[in-house]
């Protein structure tokens, strides 16, 4: 299984895991990586030009002025034991080739989406199931956001029962580590049926 060895512990040190952080184009990765990283995040963003804006969809983040082209990446102690590698993926279509590089070694997957383009999920969740790695779907929750019931984001993106879907705030420490606490565990328990 992918990145099952990442987790077994040693008495004499830390286990690491790697935690992946997906989803569309705008929805808050980077934010989320940067909120809870105890390092200072290694971010490859770049400024939005007249280039990029023909090329990838603004519309519904005009205010965007910079954007993740490789990844971003953090770092985080959840316990004495256990390191956590956090991964976040660039969401544009155009940079989706590197999703295949980032995820190698991962034990678990965040799908952060945003509920006013839910459309720009679907990628992220079928990239991780057709992969088999498992993942929680954390529903970012922006000021201007419409809330919807849990049930009714699982139906609408067809997510099976067991996948947990959980509401975050990507700027708020607590909620995003209580995320991440969510997919490690999560991972723990579905790579070890």
């Amino acid at each position: 299984m992918i990145g099952a060895q990442t987790l077994t512990r040693n008495s004499n040190r830390a286990a690491s895991a790697k935690i992946v952080i997906a989803g569309g184009f705008g929805v808050g990765k980077t934010t989320l990586v940067g909120t809870v990283s105890e390092i200072v995040p290694l971010r490859t963003e770049a400024m939005v030009t007249q280039v990029s804006t023909d090329v990838d969809d603004i519309m519904a983040t005009p205010q965007k002025v910079s954007t993740t082209v490789a990844m971003d990446f953090g770092r985080l102690t959840l316990a004495d034991d256990l390191i956590l590698y956090l991964f976040g993926t660039p969401g544009q279509q155009r940079f989706w080739f590197m999703w295949d590089d980032l995820v190698r070694g991962a034990v678990g997957a965040i799908v952060l989406i945003d509920t006013r383009r839910l459309d720009d999920s679907f990628a992220a969740v079928d990239y991780f199931e057709s992969r088999r790695l498992p993942f929680v779907v954390a529903v970012n929750e922006f000021d201007s956001a419409p809330r919807y019931p849990i049930t009714d984001i699982r139906a609408a993106l067809a997510i099976a029962a067991d996948v947990p879907i959980l509401r975050v705030d990507a700027r708020d420490r607590a909620s995003v580590k209580n995320c991440l606490l969510e997919i490690t565990a999560y991972a723990l328990h579905t790579l070890s049926r």
